[in-house]
């Protein structure tokens, strides 16, 4: 049986929503040539299975929840949610409904035929509760939706050629209570598995029933006489059997229901339960199962119906009830009810000649064979009594999946079957069925037979446990970079939500003097301190970038800067991590101040979620290729954490500082040339070296710059960690507190302290209290010159600038605080300010002249220019 091969025909295709169509909601039926379907939605299609095009559409005002066909009539049965019912005539209706091209939408817009808008006087039963119908010649059927239990009602159908309005409601019946769905107060709120309703007539009877679905078929009456009682068996009534989504299935007799209303006795007493599958009933049909059953359908005319002898309930997790006649061991017919388990959830299912059933699963559509069961259980009965059921079903697969509505076809072919069904994808497909060669009901599997099928058995469990093992590979990796990224969404909204306050994760930066072989090393020591709740483990990057000179000073212009990238592996809470890296000098022996120092996390997204859904292993055949669009654009996610700038002040050295047991060598300059250290080596002692910087340092006066403060601001700012401590030389410590040298400097009280350059070249600090009395009218001004010496130009500027760079700062957080400064004479520092403006322009002029003149005339200009340079480095000005 699992080798039966379909031959599956697309046939048509229909619109259907993202995610593709939802179960117990689509419909297919066939009558003749003609199949009429619905997607779930506002649509009815109408397809005609010869010409193999559609004829018609037929728009309603909501979704169309089931269709029932009354063939004979031509008559067309809608239910719309929340509307209530309508009845459509398939011979007027395209005569007498029409639509513009313009009323179409986004759903009708490619279907090459009418859509035909349906008429609001169509609607022939309106009820918004009604969830239900099922119809018969003369009656019609509604199940409604009670606010806490489900009524069966009964309306008379008009005759032919009258007003297709059911006449007045004959009677009606409460079945089960049930919990109503949540929903808006006022509006009742739709199932989500809709209660199945059909009629089921004894062989005898007269009653014709519509077509497709469930809607109805005939038992014969050894069956229908045990299910439902000798009453309808001489009443020759047709009974309704209802499946209700709480999984109970009960039957009512038509016509006890019809006299009810004019008998005495409670109503309610109609009602009989014949069994609960406890999960939601999705379909109800009959089949026959007896082995005379293909000969009979060979003799029978078009339009003589077959009378089924096993009756089968389904529910939507798998469950499956038959109920068929059969002989106990005392030679009584007794109905024989059997519970089978076969692979859910079940979408939908129909019955096929042969005593099959066919049922779809979101994976696959099986059939399973209710024919093949056990012989009479009486000796005594003749062969052609009734057999029993199979103990077991065995679902075979068609290797067709997610099916969500099945009919079949009426269309049957010799030794085989013809199957309507609809995709969840909206597609139409016809699915010829030929089991007579795979299906011998008596046929027995050889010992070849079944160890070539045990060997498939076994290649298939091997295939799919190595599919398993990728897929869990696949799924391990997507869990894993969706625990990274959740990560780093915590550790970005932690670090952007700190604000000024302290920050989860920090990165601080000292620096250090190394010696390193022969030369002197300025080591810059980053320290990533992670006092968060959350690990920094793949994808995240330490960056420290360094930029140098005035480089450093604007981020925004183009320069080469060195970025180091540490990756960050397993940086848990509480722990940190430390990186050294060389901040100069280089190889030219320079050390351009100031250089900034940055650091930045970075996470990268290619690296995380890159990984995860286009893995490395290439190998693996059950992974389709991400494409490139899926991928991330950005690489990644940058947050700053810290910027540090490195300044003369605190690359400064002093070797005279340390005492003489433990004095280090004095610090050595930039590597010199061998032919220098070799006349260094052998010149006589108290020689010196006539070299340019000992000549600069002997004759030409060293570079001067100063800075005035007043020293009532200065105790303001100093006044928390320098108190008992004299103002210039808590200033002193104040101007190095980032230096390595700083203790030193407070435990001797120095006010003045001369140290080294990085290049080789003296830089003197000196600190002292001064006098300002030009400049307030009430006295002078007490202030603190700070004054800076050097024999390099360059280091004086460096140095100087380091000091103003620390003066901003202060003089900024002091204005924050409301500091207000005394009476000043407006007029002086006026004329103060128009000689910084006349030097300024004529520095200006003199560095253009320098680009113009020779180079005897550029000696005398370069002159006066580094006279106003000093000019301007010695303000009367004060900071207050």
């Amino acid at each position: 049986m699992a080798g039966a091969a379909p031959r599956v025909r697309y046939m048509a295709g229909f619109c259907c929503p993202l995610g593709g169509l939802a179960a117990s909601k689509p419909r297919v039926l066939c009558h003749k040539t003609e199949v009429f379907l619905s997607t779930g939605r506002e649509l009815v299609y109408v397809y005609d299975q010869e010409g193999g095009l559609l004829t018609a559409a037929f728009r309603f005002p909501d979704q169309v929840w089931h269709l029932e066909l009354l063939a004979p009539r031509r008559l067309l049965y809608a239910l719309c949610a929340r509307r209530g019912l309508y009845c459509l005539s398939l011979d007027r209706s395209g005569r007498s409904r029409s639509t513009s091209q313009d009323d179409r939408d986004s759903e009708d817009s490619d279907q090459p035929c009418p859509v035909i808008t349906v008429d609001p006087d169509a609607c022939v039963l309106p009820d918004a509760a009604l969830c239900a119908f099922t119809v018969l010649d003369s009656l019609l059927v509604t199940l409604v939706q009670g606010p806490a239990r489900w009524k069966m009602q009964l309306f008379e159908r008009p005759s032919p050629g009258e007003d297709p309005r059911p006449g007045g409601q004959i009677s009606e019946v409460e079945l089960s209570t049930y919990t109503p769905p949540a929903g808006v107060p006022g509006k009742p709120a739709a199932p989500h598995f809709l209660p199945v309703l059909c009629c089921v007539s004894p062989s005898g009877s007269r009653v014709p029933h519509n077509l497709g679905g469930s809607g109805g078929f005939s038992l014969e009456d050894a069956l229908f006489g045990l299910l439902f009682g000798a009453d309808a068996t001489l009443l020759q009534s047709p009974v309704v059997l209802c499946g209700l989504p709480d999984g109970q299935l009960s039957c009512v007799i038509l016509k006890a229901l019809v006299t009810s209303s004019s008998a005495p006795g409670d109503p309610n007493g109609l009602v009989k339960i014949l069994h609960h599958l406890e999960e939601p009933v999705i379909f109800i049909g009959a089949l026959k199962t007896e082995s005379q059953a293909a000969e009979a359908a060979e003799n029978l005319l078009p339009d003589e119906d077959v009378h089924s002898d096993c009756l089968v309930a389904l529910g939507h997790l798998g469950r499956m009830l038959a109920i068929k006649a059969s002989w106990d061991e005392s030679g009584k017919l007794v109905p024989e009810l059997r519970e089978y388990r076969l692979p859910g959830p079940v979408l939908c299912a129909t019955c096929g000649g042969g005593g099959l059933v066919y049922h779809s699963t979101p994976s696959d559509l099986c059939v399973v064979d209710l024919s093949r069961g056990s012989t009479p259980l009486s000796a005594e009965q003749p062969d052609e009594g009734p057999g029993g059921l199979p103990p077991v079903l065995c679902p075979a697969s068609l290797n067709i999946c997610s099916v969500v509505s099945l009919s079949a076809s009426p269309r049957m072919q010799e030794g085989g079957t013809e199957l309507l069904a609809l995709s969840a994808k909206g597609r139409l497909l016809t699915c010829t069925l030929d089991l007579e060669s795979e299906m011998p009901g008596s046929a027995r599997m050889t010992a070849e037979s079944a160890g070539r099928k045990i060997k498939e058995l076994l290649s298939g469990i091997g295939n799919v446990s190595e599919r398993v093992s990728f897929l869990k590979k696949a799924v391990d990796q997507r869990n894993k970079a969706l625990t990274s990224l959740n990560e780093a969404m915590n550790v970005s909204c932690a670090l952007l939500s700190s604000g000024a306050g302290p920050r989860p994760i920090s990165c601080t930066t000292s620096t250090t003097w190394s010696r390193l072989q022969t030369q002197d090393v300025l080591m810059a020591t980053c320290v990533l301190d992670n006092r968060s709740d959350f690990s920094l483990d793949q994808g995240w990057t330490l960056c420290i970038q360094v930029l140098t000179s005035s480089r450093a000073l604007d981020l925004d212009s183009a320069c080469s800067a060195i970025t180091y990238t540490i990756p960050v592996d397993r940086l848990g809470p509480g722990t940190q991590r430390e990186v050294t890296l060389p901040l100069g000098p280089g190889e030219d022996g320079g050390l351009d101040l100031p250089v900034t120092v940055s650091c930045t996390l970075f996470y990268s997204l290619r690296e995380v979620v890159g990984g995860a859904l286009a893995p490395s292993d290439s190998e693996d055949p059950f992974l389709d290729e991400c494409p490139s669009d899926v991928l991330p654009e950005q690489e990644g996610v940058c947050l700053p954490l810290s910027r540090y700038t490195v300044d003369m002040l605190q690359c400064l050295r002093f070797p005279g500082l340390a005492p003489p047991h433990t004095r280090a060598p004095s610090p050595h300059g930039p590597p010199s040339d061998p032919v220098a250290t070799f006349l260094e080596a052998c010149r006589e002692p108290g020689g010196q070296l006539a070299g340019p910087t000992s000549l600069r340092a002997e004759y030409l006066p060293p570079s001067v710059a100063s800075i005035k403060v007043s020293a009532e601001l200065l105790r303001a700012a100093l006044e928390d960690g320098h108190s008992g401590v004299p103002l210039c030389c808590a200033t002193l410590q104040w101007l190095l507190a980032e230096n390595a040298a700083v203790d030193v400097v407070r435990a001797r009280a120095l006010s003045s302290i001369q140290g080294v350059a990085p290049d080789g070249a003296d830089v003197h600090l000196i600190v002292r209290e001064v006098a300002m009395t030009d400049i307030c009218p009430a006295g002078p001004i007490q202030a603190v010159e700070i004054q800076v010496e050097s024999s390099s130009l360059a280091d004086m500027c460096r140095a100087h600038h380091a000091v103003i760079g620390r003066m901003q700062t202060m003089v900024t957080e002091q204005a924050a605080q409301g500091s207000s400064a005394p009476d000043l004479r407006v007029q002086y520092l006026r004329q103060i300010h128009a000689n910084h403006e006349t030097l300024l322009r004529e520095v200006q002029t003199l560095r253009d002249r320098l680009c113009t003149e020779d180079e005897a005339s550029s000696c005398a200009t370069a002159q006066r220019l580094l006279q106003v340079y000093r000019q301007l480095r010695h303000p009367s000005l004060v900071l207050l």
